[in-house]
């Protein structure tokens, strides 16, 4: 059964924000030589088989899970100052999802497959994917979508 996890976005406001920093500082390759970017956090989920079996990670910005990324691999690793962690490898894609409003918590949860936001479909046929980021994060915080 695949499992998720939830995480907040902490320092950036947007997904174009947090494509970027990605892309500055984050990027290294799997074991395998794909290219992937990284995620350092304190604890390695137990429930690893269960995310690496198409699992994703969903990122909170401002109170609204807006976007996900599919885990690619759980790692051990180090952080910047060199103290021991676990990195969670992320496909570099982002994809946006419907805007779900989420409660602030510490670190990762795990997020069940039938409770994940359906990921929003590019083109026009999605009137909610070709609305303004800002837009949709005000109308899912007001229950409207």
């Amino acid at each position: 059964m695949t499992l998720h996890l939830v995480k907040l976005c902490v320092g950036a406001t947007s997904i174009e924000d947090l494509a970027l920093w990605q892309r500055q500082h984050r990027r290294r390759k799997t074991r395998d030589g794909k290219p992937c970017v990284y995620h350092p956090t304190y604890q390695s989920p137990k429930r690893q088989a269960e995310l690496l079996d198409g699992g994703s990670l969903y990122w909170v910005m401002k109170g609204t899970i807006l976007v996900r990324q599919r885990l690619v691999g759980i790692e051990d690793g180090t952080k910047d100052d060199g103290s021991p962690c676990c990195h969670l490898l992320l496909d570099p894609g982002l994809i946006s999802v419907r805007p779900t409003p989420r409660r602030a918590f510490q670190g990762w949860r795990y997020l069940n497959d039938n409770d994940a936001p359906s990921d929003l479909k590019s083109g026009k046929k999605d009137q909610i994917a070709v609305m303004p980021m800002e837009m949709r994060k005000k109308l899912a915080d007001l229950g409207l979508i």
